[in-house]
């Protein structure tokens, strides 16, 4: 019954917060912002990140109620659905009826998305923290939350309106030290991000088996949101669709794979993949890149645009190169990621060659038990082959005038 009850109550939280995202993305519609379609694309996405939150909470919470990233999750999705609900109400002003309270709300409402991003490094995957050492570091983060929360919510000006007057703040200079200590709690957030941080390091380095592959799930998803970052940031020009995106489906469906468990060791499949495809398109990409470049200079002159059989030139080039390239990064991403693998496919490399040249049974079935072992290592392993029936030699008849 407490499983059943805990699985219909984050179930609830998740329809409501559907409800409020649809909410404030309907209001956002209405308010008519000026700003530019990619800014407001990626503002949408942030909002519409409170749903898959929701959602894969909702699941880790009805099928393993005892988890508390399940808990967190919703916590997270809760918190952004309401701030950005209190956000576009207060950019409508006075045209909303108690606008000063919606905006006191909204002063508050994103600290427990800030908590839940803080705590989950710390948390993953099994709800508990890795050793009973890491316990203050839980607590700390807790009453940071507690304190930022409580000043929150007594500072005089509204975050999102700073012409706006919070109806519980502070008057005075009374108001104002709070929002100088305000700022000064906000200091302690690298530290507790760097703390949480580490809190998954030890944890990754201790973990074996299933506890590693949800960890590199966390991880890869961890990666991809810094990919797309730093790729807005440097080729896309700023452009804030990208990061949205990525921290909009990578997270959530990263974190409910790992404790759902569901496919989880395709994790190593994927890693490699994106390892081996993403360095070789970027050699082939510098690579074309810097041939048109050349061979434009010498044979276009300089400023001038390239002749069409250079650029045919190099595209047959790159493509020639692509498949002797993919190989060698395979092989230098195995090695150096995939040691097991590596080492494995050598192993057999070799037994091949060697097969050729052995003619002895028994020193034969010696040497594959020993390659299987080493490669599959499996708890026992053993060789049965089927005997085959000896089959009569075909006479010719005889003829007695021989």
């Amino acid at each position: 019954m407490r499983k059943q009850t805990a699985a219909r109550l984050a179930w609830t939280v998740c329809v409501f917060v559907a409800a409020l995202t649809v909410f404030a993305l309907t209001v956002d519609l209405l308010s008519g912002k000026p700003e530019r379609l990619a800014v407001r694309i990626a503002e949408w996405s942030f909002t519409t990140l409170a749903v898959p939150l929701a959602v894969v909470g909702a699941l880790i919470t009805s099928r393993r109620p005892g988890n508390r990233v399940g808990i967190l999750l919703l916590v997270g999705g809760l918190s952004i659905s309401v701030e950005k609900v209190a956000e576009e109400l207060t950019s409508y002003g006075v045209r909303v009826p108690g606008v000063g309270l919606i905006g006191w709300v909204s002063n508050l409402a994103w600290i427990p998305s800030i908590l839940m991003l803080l705590l989950l490094p710390v948390l993953f995957p099994d709800g508990q923290p890795p050793s009973p050492r890491w316990r203050p570091v839980v607590w700390a983060i807790v009453a940071g939350a507690v304190v930022t929360t409580v000043l929150a919510a007594l500072i005089p000006r509204i975050g999102i309106e700073p012409s706006l007057r919070s109806p519980l703040g502070l008057p005075g200079s009374a108001g104002v030290a709070l929002e100088r200590v305000l700022r000064l709690v906000f200091l302690g957030l690298p530290v507790a991000a760097v703390a949480a941080m580490a809190a998954m390091i030890v944890r990754f380095r201790r973990a074996r088996g299933v506890e590693r592959q949800q960890l590199k799930w966390l991880a890869y998803a961890g990666g991809v949101v810094v990919v797309a970052t730093v790729a807005q940031d440097t080729w896309l020009g700023g452009w804030p669709v990208a990061a949205a995106t990525a921290l909009l489906w990578a997270i959530p469906v990263a974190i409910g794979v790992a404790i759902l468990r569901y496919r989880l060791y395709d994790i190593d499949r994927i890693i490699n993949r994106t390892l081996v495809y993403g360095l070789l398109t970027m050699l082939l990409g510098l690579g074309y890149a810097g041939m048109v470049l050349v061979l434009g200079q010498l044979f276009g002159g300089i400023g001038d645009q390239p002749p069409g059989w250079v650029i045919a030139s190099v595209t047959l080039a790159v493509a020639a190169l692509a498949q002797p390239a993919r190989r060698r990064i395979q092989q230098a991403v195995d090695r150096r990621f995939n040691r097991r693998r590596y080492n494995a496919a050598k192993t057999i490399e070799a037994f091949s060659a060697h097969l050729r040249d052995q003619v002895d049974f028994d020193t034969l079935t010696v040497e594959l038990l020993a390659v299987v072992n080493h490669t599959v290592e499996p708890t026992s392993s053993s060789l049965w082959l089927r005997s085959q029936p000896q089959r009569e030699r075909p006479t010719l008849p005889h003829n007695p005038e021989d």
